[in-house]
């Protein structure tokens, strides 16, 4: 993996200066601002089949690995002066700032330059999304017995001192 340095369009973060990411030059690791991140920042390593964000949140450390096709396109958000081209996924957090700038005819260039190389749609509104719920998890136990009757031991069906052969039954009535 290449360093990028400012000359080459790569800001550092927290700069005035607009993020331009070339997307000819994959991969591309760079830091973006992260609100819940510690220090406020996340570095980003852009490939053309995955992404991998690394930051630390209350001293732990993690690295999110992402395949593209996991995205649901690219979009434009609108800031205060400018305008935003981010790599939209259905979990807000993985959503990711690829390029911002105050033209127009760049930031339209830039959009269909990036949806080319990652074969992902132009989406034309940028809804605000709800994370996605999270997955119940399959257990093949859990359909077929209740959920307490799971942490208890089934007794034995077959045990030979309840079997009675060859004897009467009793039946007692009132």
């Amino acid at each position: 993996m290449r360093r990028q340095t400012a000359t080459s369009g790569i800001n550092p973060a927290g700069s005035s200066r607009a993020l331009r990411l070339d997307p000819l030059s994959l991969p591309l690791s760079y830091q973006a601002q992260d609100t819940r991140a510690d220090g406020g920042v996340r570095r980003i390593e852009l490939h053309r089949e995955r992404v991998v964000l690394h930051r630390a949140v209350k001293g732990m450390r993690m690295a999110i690995n992402v395949r593209v096709s996991d995205f649901l396109g690219l979009a434009l958000r609108g800031l205060d002066e400018a305008q935003a081209l981010v790599l939209v996924h259905r979990d807000p957090s993985l959503t990711i700032p690829l390029c911002v700038s105050s033209d127009r005819e760049e930031i339209d260039a830039a959009w269909q330059m990036w949806s080319d190389i990652f074969a992902l749609p132009q989406l034309k509104e940028d809804i605000q999304r709800e994370p996605a719920q999270r997955r119940r998890r399959h257990n093949a136990v859990r359909a077929r017995r209740p959920k307490f009757l799971v942490r208890r031991r089934a007794g034995d069906l077959l045990n030979p001192a309840n079997l009675h052969h060859g004897e009467r039954e009793i039946i007692a009535r009132d």
